[in-house]
């Protein structure tokens, strides 16, 4: 199976209230607004993943889904939520496999884990050097790095838009160091 684009899918009990939650309280870059102008779906950025906020809950919200967000500091994360009035379901704390995680929840139960990776982690080592020679990845795909530039869309006036500008190409990046601070 090739994908080639994939996103999380959410459909909450009160669109507006998960739209501002998404938006405005966790601060994610919104990629595009679709469907009527007065009630419209948001797809955000989610690091090198996307998350679609939109329709409505047919049945009960939250469940099995969980959402992992890798931040740069979750403590100062810790401190805006927590200032935000976002009830922290679980402070953050360094797990026996050595992240270290802070679980919130949206409005609609979904479990949202934030996770700052330490410099010396595993996941922070480049796997290339482990490879045979002339391969530089494990796999095939690479990876682009983006940047989020504003721009202003005629059709929707007033609305907040952000593109994803391409920085650099990098092979197999599994910190996020590559990416623009």
């Amino acid at each position: 199976m090739d994908v080639l684009s994939s996103r999380i899918l959410l459909r909450p009990a009160d669109l507006d209230r998960s739209r501002r939650f998404y938006r405005d309280v966790l601060s994610l870059a919104v990629y595009r607004e679709f469907g009527p102008p007065d009630d419209p779906g948001l797809v955000f950025f989610l690091g090198q993943g996307l998350i679609e906020v939109s329709g409505h809950a047919a049945g009960p919200p939250g469940g099995s889904v969980m959402i992992w967000l890798q931040v740069r500091d979750v403590h100062a994360e810790h401190a805006r939520l927590a200032a935000a009035g976002v009830p922290i379901m679980r402070e953050p704390a360094v797990e026996p496999w050595g992240l270290t995680e802070m679980h919130i929840e949206d409005p609609d139960g979904v479990r949202i884990i934030m996770v700052e990776v330490p410099a010396d982690h595993p996941l922070r080592r480049d796997p290339r050097s482990a490879l045979p020679p002339g391969r530089r990845t494990a796999r095939r795909a690479t990876t682009r790095s983006f940047e989020m530039r504003p721009f202003t869309d005629p059709t929707t006036p007033g609305r907040r838009h952000v593109r994803a500008s391409p920085v650099q190409d990098c092979d197999a990046c599994l910190c996020g160091g590559c990416m623009p601070r």
